[in-house]
């Protein structure tokens, strides 16, 4: 015990020295200078944001950022008013107008009372493709048209909005003059406006095409795979009324479900509940032929993937993986979580594929039986990007499995 409390009271005496508290001062008062003095070069960092050109390129890169997520879904009212807010800052003028072809969507700044001229204003370069040149204060004919300039306190610049091979707007800066560095800057911005609309029309483009692929996998919906359901539901009508009567209900909800009309988009488990059913038409043919194992995460069955996205995959392992076999076959259904993403994995002992020629169908090289894999794989692809399609290990006699992984988060789709 002497041994443990001794250097605590000998300690206790050293700090009770001047000299040594003192010292203990000095030593907190530098560290307190150090860290204000980086403090304040931190701060000094931060309101220097370079040279002035650097700070203009900042701002410039700013406002184009800020306008353009307004105008992501094209020339609409809403997107228009907003951007228009960013552009004007962006042109330095006192107002500025956006339009399309038929009225005015936006106008930001002052000098409204041009507003109900805009349209008239703009009438030649909607009609004619090119930027005009409006000075201030110059009289209009009687019906309203301009003469010679915007017969207002205000000149302006109108450019056009070209997306594709036609006029489909434009943007009009008005200011006290129009010289030439506004005159180049209104251009220019009028073609970063023309890019934004064609980027949204490219996004509406591939909705579109999303949804005729979904179409197409309803197509691809066998007729074959029905008439061999109607014909099984029927050998059980007399035999067995009750099973019959089961499998009509689940025949409804599987086309139910496949011929939806809402959503490009569903949940993990609502697919899941369309591949049980698929699988109990299936075995109502097929019997113990197709035995089939089931093994998912909960955590993951919230996840939203896209729509017929899965019941093409294990069609794929019935048709073309079980039905060739002789004696029974198993498919294996899995869905783990895998950190920021959902695993799913279809796997069966079937007959197999040629991995050469399933790589010539994926890529779109050669048709074959296994479009709707090739379906699934490019509207992975479209939504998640390249790295998201599907994973296929298969070879001829030695079964197929195919796996997926989508993200769990996606607030951009809904279920």
């Amino acid at each position: 015990m002497l041994r443990q409390t001794a250097p605590a009271a000998t300690l206790g005496t050293m700090l009770d020295s001047p000299l040594l508290t003192a010292a203990a001062v000095a030593v907190i008062a530098m560290a307190v200078a150090v860290v204000v003095g980086v403090g304040l070069k931190v701060l000094r960092s931060f309101r220097d944001l370079g040279t002035d050109a650097e700070r203009a390129t900042y701002h410039t890169l700013h406002a184009a950022s800020q306008a353009g997520q307004h105008l992501r879904r094209g020339l609409n009212p809403a997107g228009a008013a907003k951007a228009s807010r960013h552009l004007r800052t962006l042109l330095g003028c006192e107002a500025l107008a956006i339009t399309d072809t038929t009225g005015v969507l936006a106008w930001d700044g002052a000098a409204e009372e041009l507003k109900p001229h805009v349209m008239r204003l703009a009438e030649g370069v909607l009609a004619g493709g090119r930027t005009v040149v409006l000075p201030a204060g110059s009289p209009t004919s009687a019906d309203g048209a301009p003469t010679e300039g915007t017969g207002g306190p205000l000149a302006a610049v109108i450019a056009p909005v070209r997306a594709g091979t036609g006029v489909v707007g434009a943007v009009a800066a008005f200011a006290p003059s129009a010289g030439a560095g506004l005159v180049r800057a209104t251009s220019e911005v009028a073609d970063w406006v023309a890019v934004q609309v064609e980027l949204a029309e490219l996004d509406a483009s591939r909705t579109l095409l999303m949804e005729a692929e979904v179409r197409a996998l309803r197509a691809q919906i066998s007729p074959h795979f029905i008439y061999n359901s109607l014909n099984a539901i029927a050998s059980f009508i007399n035999t067995d009324p009750a099973r019959a009567r089961e499998l009509v209900v689940e025949f409804a909800d599987f086309t139910r479900y496949s011929f939806r009309r809402h959503g490009d988009f569903t949940t993990l488990a609502e697919e899941l509940r369309c591949i049980d059913r698929y699988l109990l038409l299936e075995r109502a043919r097929f019997g113990e032929r197709v035995q089939v194992s089931l093994r998912v995460a909960p955590e993951v069955l919230s996840t939203v993937i896209p729509f017929l996205s899965l019941q093409p995959l294990v069609e794929n392992a019935v048709r073309h993986g079980l039905e060739a076999k002789e004696g029974p076959g198993h498919i294996s259904i899995t869905a783990n979580d895998a950190g920021a993403y959902a695993e799913v994995t279809i796997e069966d002992d079937g007959v197999g594929m040629d991995p050469a020629q399933l790589q010539s169908t994926l890529a779109g090289h050669t048709d074959g039986v296994h479009v709707g894999l090739r379906n699934v794989d490019a509207r992975l692809r479209q939504v998640y990007g390249n790295d998201h399609g599907l994973v296929i290990e298969t070879a001829p006699g030695e079964g197929t499995m195919i796996t997926m992984r989508v993200p769990k988060s996606q607030p951009g789709h809904d279920a």
